[in-house]
């Protein structure tokens, strides 16, 4: 009898810091810069560097030395401009900005210089810049540091946006990001870094395709998108929607920017039926895109109107139940896609 292959299981945390480390490993011109991303790292113990308040960077400056891993001041404006400038000059940057709410204070260096630079230099100059960035409510952070602000980059033409699911796409989509010649926003969804996931991380390194979409579960009856953790949301919804006698399936996005539009009209013209779930603010969002798409190039297949499920236009509570009933969750997805089922 065949012995099943050992799952090499990673947590999210894991699954990044794993892709940060082999691609300095493989190409001397990657840099990291944030702050705190060497925290403790003049210790003896250079390994007990905590590597920000997510941990990404955990122990990196202690393999690669402070020229590569570098501290920064608290000025987002700064260290962004930073490495667009260190992009330009021929280094690969990835650039950790804590939490994507602090956006407003390096918006122009993101989105003026880093999406422009090479389309104003008629394509002589490449911006090859990861920027890694929290999202996600549900950790009781309050409004500031809780949102899932998404939506607003994929506007700027010259940013491609990637949204991780687990400790698999995010080794991949960070690969994929730090070899991209393009700027590209990781977006990481910090209620992914405490869940355990049964999924197989490969041990050498490899590319999750940018501007693709996965199919997590295959149904016939209603289509549900998630983005990030919402894609677990669905997942668990599908199995509740599946113990009432309904078939789901799950599409999960990853991309944001470019977007896999085939994959989701592929979706909607087997199932009929559409659930956008997407932590992002409801208003110009990404659930209103798919929508707006689904309604325009699959109008004929629909049986019912597309359904997005959004928080509610307000900033995220840091009161716990408050917050529990803020972001999308399990039932309200249920409930949405019983409402075009019926």
């Amino acid at each position: 009898m065949a012995q099943a292959q050992a799952v090499r299981q990673l947590s999210y945390i894991q699954a990044v810091n794993e892709a940060i480390r082999q691609e300095m490993e493989r190409d001397e011109t990657v840099i990291v810069m944030g702050e705190d991303i060497a925290g403790g790292g003049d210790r003896e113990d250079k390994q007990d560097a905590w590597g920000g308040p997510m941990r990404l960077t955990k122990g990196l400056v202690g393999d690669f030395g402070r020229q590569r891993i570098r501290d920064t001041p608290i000025s987002e404006a700064g260290f962004v401009g930073a490495g667009v400038g260190a992009a330009a000059s021929g280094l690969r940057p990835v650039v950790d900005l804590m939490y994507v709410s602090f956006f407003g204070v390096c918006a122009d260096q993101i989105t003026n210089n880093a999406a422009k630079i090479h389309y104003m230099f008629g394509g002589k100059v490449n911006i090859p810049l990861t920027i890694m960035t929290g999202i996600g409510a549900g950790t009781n952070s309050a409004a500031q540091h809780s949102e899932t602000l998404y939506s607003i980059f994929t506007h700027f033409p010259g940013l491609k946006c990637v949204v991780p699911s687990d400790p698999y796409t995010a080794k991949g989509l960070m690969i994929a990001a730090i070899r991209d010649n393009d700027p590209v926003i990781v977006f990481n969804n910090r209620q992914l870094m405490g869940i355990r996931f049964d999924v197989d991380v490969p041990e050498e390194a490899y590319e999750v395709e940018i501007g693709k979409s996965n199919i997590a579960k295959e149904g016939t009856d209603v289509t549900l998108v998630g983005i990030g953790y919402t894609t677990k949301v669905c997942l668990d919804a599908a199995a509740e929607l599946e113990a009432q006698g309904h078939s789901a399936e799950v599409l999960d996005l990853l991309s944001l920017s470019p977007m896999d539009d085939e994959a989701i009209l592929e979706s909607v013209q087997k199932t009929r039926k559409i659930v956008i779930v997407d932590e992002d603010y409801p208003r110009c969002s990404i659930a209103s895109d798919i929508s707006a798409l689904v309604a325009e190039q699959a109008f004929d297949y629909l049986d019912a109107p597309p359904r997005r499920v959004n928080p509610p236009h307000a900033p995220v509570p840091y009161s716990r139940p408050l917050e529990a009933l803020w972001v999308p969750n399990k039932d309200t997805v249920v409930e949405a896609a019983l409402g075009v089922l019926e």
